[in-house]
């Protein structure tokens, strides 16, 4: 159960999947088809919930979506491309932008949305392949009427799945998306060409339309209205981007100035955008005009599977079948897309926030966590298409917002005006878009509100929990920090005295030094070391630290940067210990203060009462006194 650490999760690749070490990669085709099992898969419900959502006037509707998607989404997902080449997403732009814990609790928010966005992937992707099984005219009786047991069947298969260890994502996206685009395609050409044969139906459709609206004008206008809810036809974006590091780049890309990389991710970004944007605009006119409005109504033939419908109707039912299997095929395949996405974003970012749970560096565990959340999501919602489509498009939506407002903030910033102009009318439009979802359809918000809550609680009861670990992921010396620290090694174990790293005079430092070796009572007149740490960003976890040695008024300073006071101290004194062989000895001075407002100190800003802390986290990293090294205070 605790195999398979999440560091490891590249084995599980998926839209945050990692390339092999060896640098290897995949054509920027064959990745879009990674991208493909979850974006183009929405054909199989995106057009009835379209229906649904905005009746006579949908393919009016979905024209205003596909203008958002080339006009709004894809632009701003070229520029999150070029700012953020290595998959981490326009989530890790704002957490650039934003300092201290600012950024980190934004991240977290952030996250219950991607959560939503994902496990909703799981569970409606799973719902509708279950419609699919169910309306085949070839499905056994008993089937009929079971949605709910054979979505959680497939939910369950799932699970087993990644269990079992799932391995090799592309081989099998690519023929996947590939025969699911070409039958989609002969769909709505032979829906295309009954079309054309009776273009009686054109007529239907455009005086039902005006005689609902009264004009072409006010059908527009609504069009304009309802097209959010339209939204999750965009769901493609947040994981074009989160694929980049499977895409091979060009031969002189550089980790630093991957041009290749990004150039061919615009690719698939904008190849994808257009192919959907045209298979939407074809179905919706398809649907609409070829489909009787109560086919759509729950429990419908067509609801949740409007194309399906139209495979069946229009080029029999064998060819419908074989339809359904690929449909059902895809949106199983989009949910364990969804799931490995799942379980390679948790360790992208809480881990290196201290907000991970032990167990969360395995695998398996993970898995059976979103399984249950996932089963419990199916119950509640009664395995409905429709009523998980507004939680859906919510997720979605909330990570295209903060896209498209991470651009207009690096634009600006980066005195950009026409860009930032530009980028931030689509940031109101996404803003308008958003809130119009939430206001119609609450139940996406709350169920990102659990999400939140969640990561917040666990995130912050893990990082209370490690916070006495050492938090340093490597400490190195510079030249003249390693001289002093052999020099005083040299004459006996070292002699480390904690100091604050305010610029001191001579007479400071000599004060200083000598109560020191009055109240604490250090030994003979070896030469002592002054630890220095300045606290560069308390709300980071770990730190790569570098000692720089100095000497200054005949005394002997090691000065470095970390996250925290007590954890950095610790860390340096076990790199002492094992870079001089010798049992370093701390000195400190007691604070004054309540402990519980200097606990709280520390866990937030890095530092409090510093003795007992240090003395803490060097007892969980060392579990033998005898090679511990020594803390003494006065």
């Amino acid at each position: 159960m605790l195999s398979g650490l999440s560091e490891q999760t590249a084995r599980h690749p998926g839209p945050h999947g990692t390339p092999r070490p060896d640098g290897g990669g995949h054509r920027w085709y064959r990745v879009m088809c990674l991208t493909g099992v979850d974006y183009f898969s929405s054909l199989g419900y995106a057009p009835g919930i379209a229906v649904l959502a905005a009746g006579l006037v949908s393919p009016l509707a979905t024209l205003v979506l596909i203008a958002l998607t080339l006009f709004g989404a894809l632009p701003v997902y070229r520029r999150v491309a070029r700012r953020s080449p290595h998959g981490e997403g326009s989530i890790a732009m704002l957490e650039r932008l934003l300092p201290w814990w600012t950024g980190k609790l934004l991240v977290l928010v952030l996250l219950g949305f991607a959560a939503t966005d994902f496990i909703i992937t799981i569970t409606l992707s799973a719902a509708d392949a279950s419609a699919h099984i169910v309306e085949n005219p070839y499905a056994p009786s008993f089937l009929h009427g079971e949605n709910l047991w054979i979505t959680l069947g497939l939910i369950g298969l799932l699970g087993v799945v990644f269990l079992k260890g799932f391995r090799e994502a592309i081989g099998v996206a690519v023929p996947l998306v590939a025969v699911y685009l070409l039958l989609n395609l002969v769909v709505v050409v032979a829906s295309a060409a009954r079309i054309l044969t009776e273009p009686v139906v054109v007529g239907d459709w455009w005086h039902a339309m005006l005689a609902e609206h009264s004009s072409p004008l006010a059908a527009v206008g609504v069009a304009l209205i309802v097209f959010p809810k339209l939204a999750l036809g965009m769901s493609g974006f947040e994981t074009g981007v989160a694929v980049m590091p499977q895409i091979k780049g060009a031969p002189g890309d550089t980790y630093e100035n991957p041009a290749g990389r990004i150039r061919d991710t615009r690719k698939l970004l904008t190849t994808a955008a257009l192919i959907m944007s045209s298979f939407l605009l074809l179905s919706s006119l398809s649907t609409v005009m070829l489909i009787p409005e109560s086919a759509f109504e729950s429990g419908g033939p067509a609801n949740g599977r409007a194309l399906a419908y139209l495979a069946h109707q229009e080029l029999g039912e064998v060819f419908g079948t074989v339809y359904d299997v690929s449909t059902i095929c895809i949106l199983w395949f989009a949910g364990a897309s969804a799931l490995a996405g799942l379980l390679n974003l948790v360790p992208r970012f809480l881990p290196r926030y201290g907000m991970a749970p032990e167990w969360t560096r395995a695998v398996r565990p993970l898995v059976l966590v979103f399984m249950a959340i996932a089963t419990g999501i199916t119950v509640y919602f009664d395995a409905n298409v429709d009523k998980q489509s507004g939680a859906y498009a919510t997720g979605v939506l909330v990570l295209m917002l903060s896209a498209a407002l991470a651009v207009t903030v690096f634009a600006h910033q980066a005195g950009d005006r026409r860009a930032a102009i530009g980028f931030g009318t689509i940031t109101a439009v996404f803003l308008y878009t958003t809130v119009t979802n939430v206001i119609e359809r609450p139940d996406g918000i709350k169920i990102a509100a659990l999400f939140i809550l969640a990561i917040l609680v666990t995130s912050f009861a893990s990082r209370v929990h490690r916070a006495f670990e050492l938090r340093a992921a490597d400490v190195v010396f510079d030249s003249t920090a390693e001289r002093l620290v052999h020099e005083a090694a040299a004459k006996g174990p070292l002699l480390v005295v904690a100091s604050d790293p305010t610029e001191h005079t001579k007479a400071e430092y000599r004060a200083k030094e000598y109560r020191k070796r009055e109240e604490t009572h250090i030994p003979g007149k070896r030469p002592l070391l002054f630890l220095e740490v300045v606290i560069r960003d308390s709300s980071d976890f770990t730190e790569d630290l570098v000692v720089h040695g100095s000497e200054r008024f005949g005394v002997r300073r090691l000065r470095v940067a970390g996250p925290t006071v007590p954890n950095t101290i610790a860390a340096v004194l076990m790199r002492l210990r094992d870079e001089t062989g010798g049992i370093p000895h701390a000195y400190f001075t007691w604070t004054e203060g309540h402990p519980v407002s200097h606990l709280l100190k520390f866990l937030v800003f890095g530092e409090g009462e510093t003795a007992p802390v240090v003395r803490e986290v060097l007892r969980r990293a060392e579990p033998d006194p005898a090679r511990r090294p020594r803390v003494h205070v006065g």
